[in-house]
């Protein structure tokens, strides 16, 4: 292939870089426009050059989002533990998000604390005297102490407080996130999942609610005033298992709309410099993914101990008695039991759909490239691209203590069987009370007949002995 070396139309002097023909200065624009951009570093854009236009409000060259449209999503449930005085976070303006110890937010939240841990330390006294009275079976005891475990979730309210911090910087990064999105795409990042969080906000308080008083009314008579702590601590706990829930959907459908403008970015434009910009990209939502694990490591450990916890004895509460046949009781032992594991495997579930969206997803994408039309520096961004989601894990992590994924729940299933086997061989070892009746009766008989035998052997020799005395006296007479 020849060189053009002249033309009348094209007089520059040009090679056919790649086998395309260069021949005019707008060509070189265009390589610069679609082929060497370098990804977006920052949400912040260069300044125009000197020979650009730059009109007076264009979205596309200064894209500012006047409120962050994640945290507009989930405001629902963020507003109802905030109300609760869960998450003290604070707001100064759209876009940022902040903790600070010293803030009006923070002190509402510690006197909510205050009046909670007040209330149930007053109401100690009833729990109390219900467990000291609690005579009978082994079984039934640890049913009693089923109401002690209920009050667990007091303690990860402080815990909650401290990784407010971690949780603002997701928000945060969520923000910087959209920006670069709207920079790269130059639309508005199309997340809708307000109404999911707004059903979440009313459903499930009325759902604790409910599973609450069934509860105490099959099992326990307790009145109003002593079920208030435990609606309020059942509620906390099934929206913390909301607010996961949308963190994690968040991330599977940010993951979604990613791969989708990536494959239509490879088929209409140069993709050069656009795989490495949405490279840069999909390594924020990376990032983002992890740092969710991060934000919530110490709040959802607890959480899933619980919920082990609660589930492992529900379970061997309707085991204990199944031999005697489907009770009152037991219906608010299967009620709990069955939304407790609803609960640890839609934890567990969701972050292992968000981890397969934000990593498989692309890498589907990207094998079903075809590079034979490309250039060598697309075919390398590409492979570049794909090394990217080798090396950068997307699993959603507890602080590098343990994945929560489905094999997590699996585990937790697993370990709960080899307890409530032994919590059974335990019950079977201890004899009920009609046994310690029995033998105490078998033990009676014996002993009776010997106390008998001995009082007839002392009667007859005192009869003996006074007749012998008489009979003498006669004689001597």
């Amino acid at each position: 292939m020849s060189l053009f070396t002249s033309n009348t139309l094209y007089p520059v002097t040009a090679s056919i870089p790649n086998g395309f023909a260069t021949q005019m200065t707008d060509k070189q624009k265009n390589k610069i426009i679609y082929l060497d951009v370098s990804p977006a570093r920052t949400p912040n854009l260069k300044s125009p050059s000197s020979n650009s236009i730059v009109p007076i409000h264009d979205n596309l060259i200064a894209p500012q989002i006047n409120k962050d449209i994640i945290y507009e999503n989930i405001k629902p449930v963020f507003t109802i533990l905030r109300i609760m005085g869960v998450l003290p976070l604070t707001r100064p303006r759209a876009g940022l998000n902040q903790f600070q110890i010293a803030s009006p937010s923070m002190l509402y939240s510690i006197i909510c604390y205050i009046c909670l841990v007040s209330y149930v330390l007053y109401l100690s006294l009833h729990k109390v005297q219900i467990l000291r009275t609690a005579e009978g079976k082994f079984e039934e005891a640890v049913i009693e102490y089923l109401f002690t475990v209920y009050l667990f979730p007091m303690l990860v309210i402080p815990i909650i407080w401290y990784e407010t911090r971690k949780i603002a910087g997701i928000l945060n990064g969520w923000v910087d996130f959209e920006i670069c999105y709207k920079q790269l795409s130059g639309r508005i990042l199309p997340v809708k999942l307000y109404k999911k969080a707004l059903a979440i906000a009313i459903i499930i308080p009325l759902l604790s609610t409910s599973s609450v008083i069934i509860t105490h009314v099959t099992m326990v008579s307790f009145n109003l005033m002593q079920i208030l702590p435990y609606i309020f601590l059942d509620i906390l706990t099934y929206m913390l298992g909301g607010y996961w829930y949308l963190l994690c959907e968040i991330l599977s459908v940010c993951a979604s709309i990613l791969a989708e403008d990536f494959q239509q970015a490879l088929r209409h434009v140069g993709p050069a410099g656009k795989v490495a910009e949405y490279r840069a990209l999909w390594l924020r939502l990376s990032k983002l993914a992890r740092d969710t694990g991060i934000a919530n490591c110490y709040t959802f450990t607890f959480v899933n101990l619980y919920l082990f916890l609660i589930i492992t004895l529900s379970i061997y509460g309707l085991l204990s008695q199944i031999s005697e046949g489907f009770g009152t009781k037991d219906i608010g032992l299967a009620v709990t039991a069955c939304c407790s594991i609803f609960l640890l495997f839609f934890i567990c579930d969701e972050a292992h759909y968000a981890s397969h969206n934000v990593r498989t997803n692309f890498q589907k994408k990207l094998l079903m490239v075809e590079l034979s039309w490309m250039n060598t520096d697309a075919q390398t961004e590409v492979n570049m691209f794909l090394r990217a989601t080798e090396m950068n894990s997307s699993q959603i992590s507890l602080g590098g203590f343990f994945d929560v994924n489905r094999h997590l729940f699996k585990s937790l299933l697993a370990t709960m069987v080899t307890y409530l086997v032994v919590l059974l061989q335990f019950q079977i070892s201890i004899p009920d009370e009609n046994q310690r009746q029995m033998e105490t009766d078998e033990n009676q008989i014996p002993l009776n007949e010997t106390i008998v035998a001995e009082t007839t052997k002392m009667t007859t020799s005192l009869a003996t002995t006074i007749l012998t005395t008489l009979a003498k006296k006669k004689k001597k007479n």
